[in-house]
This record gives C-alpha cells, sequence and structure tokens, in this order.
C-alpha cells in the first residue's frame, strides 16, 4: 500500500490498514488475538512491515513487543516514545490499541518520504499484551519497558494449562524469562511517552468532539462480595422475618448508583451478581456481586469506598445477613503529565480544535509507562453511542486524519 502524503490519505490509511490487522485472529468468528498465539505473532510481523516501510528500524523485545525507531538527526539521541497494544480481548473491536500503533507509523511514513528528522528520536510500539485475556495478567510489555514487571505472574496458567513462561520460552522469539531484565527502558534515554488510543465511551460523541486530551488514569477499586442470609418457602415466611440474601444485596447495589451519581468523576459498577441455586419459589440464602469503584481522584475514590463499606455493614446488621467482603484489585490513579497536556493543547489549537480535557476510567499502557517517564494520552471520538471492546467499535477517516495531524504537530513541536 503507497505511503501517505495528504492528511485525509492517512486516514485512510489508518482505517484501511486496521482493517488488514483484524484478518489475524484467533478465529474467523471473531476478532480474538490474545498473548503469543499463532495470530499474534503474526500481526507482530505485519506490523513490523509497516514499521520498516515507513523508515523505521525494528526489534523485538524479550516480552514480544514490535518497536519501530525513526533515528534523531542526530544518532542515538533520546526517544519520545509512543505505542499502544496490538492484543485484543474476545469478540473484541479493530480501533481498540492498534489506533495508537498505526497512527504514529502513519506520520513516521510522512517524515520519512519528505526526509524530515528531529533533535529526539521517535520510537512507536506496538505493546504485545495489555488485556489480560490469556494468563489473566495485564500490560505485560509495557511493565516489561517500564521496568515493574512482576515475575510471580509468569507462573498464570492460560485455558489449557500452559503457564505464560513456558509460552514465552517456547514462543520462538529467541528469548527466555531471563531476558525479561533487558527489556526496560533506562530513563535518560526516554523523553516521554504519547498514547492515542479511541475513547472508548461516549462523551466526545455527545458533545460532537472529535479529539480530547486526557487529564488522568482513572484508579478503580474492585470487591467482591458475598452475602449470606436465610433460604426459605416463598409463600410461607412473613416480609418482617425474612433474611433475604438478594434484597439485602439490591440495597447495597442500589446505593453504589446513588453514591457515585453524587460524586465528582467517579462511577460504580456491579457488573457479576449471582444467586447460586436460586429458584422462583425459594427466598434467596446467598447472593455473591462484585463491586467496581473508579474516580479520577485517590481520595475520592477511597471515600467511596469506605461509604459503600459502612453502607454493606449497615444493611447486614439491620437485615440480619452476613457480609464478607474481599478486595480482588486496587490501582492508584496515574495523572498524565502537565507539560505534555500542555504541548497537546497547543497542537489542538494550531489545528483550529477546541479543547476539552477528560479522564479515562479505563486502563491504558499509558498506566504502566508511567513509571518510567511522563506520560500523555489523546482520545479520538469513537461511534456507535461510543461502544468499545465489541465488534460495533467504530472510528471516521476524518476523526483518524484529525488525530494523526495534532499528533504530527506534537511530536514536531515537541520540547522537553
Amino acid at each position: 500500500m503507497n505511503q501517505p502524503t495528504e492528511w485525509n490519505e492517512v486516514g485512510e490509511y489508518i482505517i484501511a490498514h486496521a482493517l488488514l490487522l483484524a484478518q489475524y485472529s484467533e478465529t474467523p468468528s471473531m476478532m480474538m488475538r490474545t498473548y503469543l498465539t499463532p495470530a499474534h505473532h503474526a500481526a507482530a510481523q505485519q506490523i513490523a512491515a509497516w514499521m520498516q516501510e515507513a523508515g523505521m528500524t525494528i526489534r523485538r523485545d524479550a516480552i514480544g513487543n514490535i518497536i519501530g525507531r525513526y533515528e534523531a538527526a542526530v544518532p542515538g539521541a533520546p526517544a519520545l516514545l509512543t505505542g499502544s497494544h496490538f492484543d485484543t480481548v474476545r469478540d473484541g473491536g479493530i480501533y481498540d490499541g492498534m489506533l495508537g500503533v498505526l497512527l504514529p507509523i502513519a506520520c513516521v511514513a510522512q517524515w520519512h518520504s519528505a526526509g524530515r528528522r528531529f533533535a529526539h528520536a521517535i520510537e512507536v510500539i506496538g505493546f504485545a499484551e495489555e488485556e489480560g485475556v490469556r494468563f489473566k495478567a495485564t500490560l505485560l510489555g509495557s511493565r516489561a519497558l517500564a521496568g515493574t514487571f512482576d515475575a510471580r505472574v509468569l507462573e498464570n496458567e492460560d485455558d489449557s494449562g500452559m503457564t505464560m513462561r513456558d509460552a514465552i520460552n517456547s514462543s520462538g522469539l529467541g528469548y527466555t524469562v531471563d531476558d525479561l531484565p533487558g527489556a526496560s527502558y533506562r530513563h535518560e534515554k526516554v523523553l516521554g511517552f504519547v498514547e492515542v488510543h479511541i475513547e472508548q465511551g461516549p462523551v466526545l460523541l455527545n458533545e460532537d468532539l472529535p479529539l480530547g486530551v486526557v487529564t488522568a488514569i482513572s484508579g478503580a477499586t474492585r470487591l467482591m462480595v458475598d452475602i449470606e442470609g436465610m433460604s426459605g418457602h416463598a409463600g410461607t415466611v412473613p416480609m418482617h422475618l425474612r433474611r433475604d440474601a438478594a434484597m439485602a444485596s439490591a440495597e447495597i447495589c442500589l446505593f453504589i448508583e446513588q453514591r457515585c451519581q453524587n460524586a465528582t468523576n467517579a462511577v460504580g459498577t456491579v457488573g457479576e451478581f449471582n444467586i447460586p441455586n436460586g429458584a422462583t419459589n425459594v427466598i434467596p440464602g446467598k447472593t455473591q456481586f462484585s463491586i467496581d469503584i473508579r474516580a479520577e481522584g485517590d481520595v475520592e475514590r477511597s471515600t467511596i469506598v469506605h461509604d459503600v463499606l459502612l453502607k454493606i455493614e449497615e444493611v447486614a446488621t439491620r437485615r440480619n445477613v452476613r457480609a464478607l467482603v474481599r478486595k480482588t484489585h486496587e490501582a492508584e490513579t496515574v495523572p498524565c503529565s502537565v507539560r505534555l497536556q500542555k504541548q497537546l493543547k497547543a497542537a489542538l489549537e494550531q489545528v483550529g480544535q477546541p479543547v476539552r480535557y477528560l479522564a479515562s476510567g479505563a486502563g491504558h499502557d499509558a498506566m504502566a509507562i508511567a513509571a518510567l517517564t511522563d506520560v500523555a494520552m489523546l482520545f479520538v471520538r469513537c461511534g456507535n453511542g461510543g461502544i468499545s471492546h465489541h465488534p460495533s467499535e467504530t472510528m471516521t477517516v476524518q476523526d483518524a486524519a484529525l488525530a494523526a495531524k495534532v499528533f504530527a504537530r506534537f511530536v514536531e513541536h515537541y520540547h522537553h
């Protein structure tokens, strides 16, 4: 495919290459590309080929990241990093992650065609694993690069019983897990990191804005709650004598919704709600449900979690049920660099676009890279109500082109 020269061609390049990359899937019936599978390896080879065509030198590290370097005017200069992940969820969309890989490749192709070099190098990274589907561990690629990879996850097994350790050792990449520390970057060789990503939500779409500057990646607390009451016959136990686990749980869940509605930049979700062995004519004696609390600020999130825990205790006491709460996940908010936000703002203004700041409720590779260097994110509007992680995930050529134009201005005028 010819290298793009005009901005609309850049947008078309990004969309066309996303569609081509979607061919690399573990099953023809849905988009699914998980870590170190044959489809994953094939996608990596294709991305590497496109990077090379765009004028970059290519390497692949021990975790499987694909790294394309567009050298500086003076070889060996520190690099401005960009990129995103090329693994997917099950039955996912084709832009989540891949936009942040293909867009900078298209921009580098333009610079290479024009013979332009900068005081800094540009490294485009296709992170091998972000979603955590195969081995139930997320951000593997970016954590390895940032030097924060947790070796304990190497013992995690996939559905076939293969450990991550064995998958890496037998991957054919030419590395073993002993080589993983070598994937980390030295701080002094990196200037910063900017990730372009679809919003995965409806805010920009609803406000008719193509782009947004991310202020922070929200922290998250996840809990699993077991409520134990007393089963009974639905027709014979009076209401005032019931120890109904489902009704106690429902009251707690509604409190979560109300509490987060009254907060600033916070969301609460009950994504799992189970009544084991439930029956129409039986008062539920047990329930289990999940709680996911996210907020832009850690203090606010902690306050909400505290209030929810108090509510669980109060409901359990009043309704005469037992509550067991387990924390399953905790991640602090990762703020985006104010310095880089200002430079993205300037790039947006240079192309005549309004500046909309918003937090990211979803996790991204930038979260892990923040341990290495300053990070920034540019969100791009997605259609179909903002749906993502789904086959109906979509975006327009025009928005892709505009995002590329802003990204290019950011890189061309970057200052440390």
